[in-house]
């Protein structure tokens, strides 16, 4: 059963890899292996369970008769739902924050971007567009802010091989500003609520090396633009009915939704609840300030119109259940023992880990990023805080709390997935949105992402080394 296991994994990773050959979503395939491999693990639950948690099934039992009623109620309390709850936390994490967009959205809080980005000298949009995204991508989660600049762009740059460029630009720029931050990527939020990292070490330690993995691309992006952008203008977009606030009612809802964004490492280091209950938090008291602000329009018979674009929430629904799914089949993979083995092979062939950097960023070019993040974190997560014996300290310290190895693995699978743009959800985004093969992308922009992640990589590898 675990090799039948192990092949769905292997199936599964190579659907999700060839999604634009195969035209099937890999957030489908990612829930169908998720849940198909836990039907397999529970066929086999009891030999599981009695190598894996021999003693704590004893203590489930309490002297009763172990049957396959019992095995299975192991299974389902003490196992799946341990899993489940992981899954959850991210989950409803992006519920929030999606949640947080879709009400500043809708009451135009965005608006003053698309004020900012009025200019036609095509260099100045650029770097309008990228440092914007760079910034809401770090606070907000990275599709959500990639779909939102998007949707801008197509109502501003006319020309589609400029928007494709500037396209571009916003995937980069999302990519590595949602990789600077615990809360801007799921593989940064799955570290923090695990703790192999803290708030504000994660993002001081990959600070440096994201901005040269944004802005070296970006520069040559740039470079390929002409001087005059093709733009045009038009007033603050019509909402109709959806909201009649002043300037400073949605300035004040920006700063309670994105400043509050930014308390929760806070919330979290002083509750150490989960951080999901701090975004749930924000959400709530941001919910209140619109039913405030909004009383009159509330009160009236011309309800809100939601002019949030609909690619954006079903994009994110998508990634929040490809997300669900890829951490349901870590977990069965790693209750039958295949991690633990993977993570033998690691220490007796790959201890070096940097070399693990280098492969973990090139297999989430191809592959999707947290999917690859996920497998790498999944193997080492087992080690976390345990060190076996004093002579091994100084190799096991690389896998304890803000370890250097958990914010190389953060930061390769996130810039790998500048290289291909298939491997990111935001890259996907962007080739349905302007229908850009990949070809396209790697030959004009994709080498380039390729050169700054390697200039950022090298600078993370000189600064360890001379810290050490």
């Amino acid at each position: 059963m675990t090799i039948v296991i192990g092949i769905l994994l292997i199936v599964g990773f190579v659907l999700i890899a060839t999604e634009k050959l195969t035209n099937v979503n890999k957030s489908a395939v990612a829930i169908f292996i998720g849940t198909l491999a836990w039907i397999l693990y529970i066929m086999n639950g009891a030999e599981y369970v009695l190598s894996q948690h021999p003693a704590e099934y004893a203590a489930f039992l309490d002297g009763i008769t172990s049957t396959s009623a019992t095995v299975k109620q192991f299974i389902a309390q003490n196992i799946f739902l341990k899993y489940v709850g992981k899954a959850s936390e991210i989950v409803l994490f992006l519920l929030a924050t999606m949640t947080i967009v879709e009400i500043l959205q809708n009451n135009g809080c965005f608006d003053f971007i698309t004020q900012l980005m009025r200019t036609h000298s095509s260099k100045r949009l650029l770097w309008i567009v990228s440092v914007v995204t760079f910034i809401i991508s770090a606070n907000l989660e990275n599709l959500t802010t990639t779909v939102m600049m998007l949707t801008m762009l197509h109502g501003i740059v006319r020309t589609r091989r400029q928007r494709m460029l500037y396209g571009c630009a916003v995937v980069i720029s999302a990519n590595c500003g949602g990789a600077l931050t615990v809360i801007g990527d799921p593989t940064g939020l799955v570290l923090w609520n695990s703790g192999a990292v803290t708030a504000t070490d994660f993002s001081m330690s990959l600070a440096l090396p994201c901005l040269m993995a944004w802005m070296l691309p970006v520069w040559w992006i740039g470079r390929m633009l002409p001087d005059r952008a093709d733009t045009e203008w038009i007033t603050l977009p019509y909402r109709g009915d959806d909201t009649r606030l002043n300037v400073w009612q949605r300035f004040i809802m920006l700063i309670v939704g994105i400043g509050g964004l930014w308390f929760i490492p806070t919330f979290h280091n002083i509750t150490k609840l989960s951080p999901f209950l701090g975004a749930l938090c924000v959400l709530s008291v941001l919910w209140i300030v619109n039913e405030v602000v909004n009383r009159k329009l509330l009160q009236s018979e011309d309800m809100a119109q939601r002019r949030i674009p609909r690619v954006l929430q079903y994009g994110v629904i998508q990634m929040i259940l490809f997300v669900m799914g890829i951490i349901l089949v870590m977990g069965v993979v790693r209750e039958t023992g295949i991690m633990a083995t993977m993570s033998e092979v690691m220490d007796n062939h790959i201890q070096n880990v940097w070399i693990t950097g280098l492969v973990t960023g090139a297999i989430s070019s191809v592959l999707d990023n947290f999917a690859t993040a996920m497998t790498m974190i999944s193997m080492r997560d087992n080690v976390l805080f345990g060190l076996h014996s004093a002579a091994d300290i100084s190799y096991f310290s690389q896998y304890m709390q803000s370890g250097i190895y958990w914010k190389v693995v953060a930061y390769a699978s996130a810039v790998g997935g500048n290289v291909l743009c298939t491997s990111s959800m935001s890259g996907l985004a962007l080739m349905k949105m302007e229908r850009m093969r990949f070809g396209w992308f790697f030959r004009n922009v994709g080498w380039k992402a390729l050169v700054g992640a390697a200039a950022g990589f090298a600078f993370m590898f000189l600064a360890f080394w001379l810290s050490a």
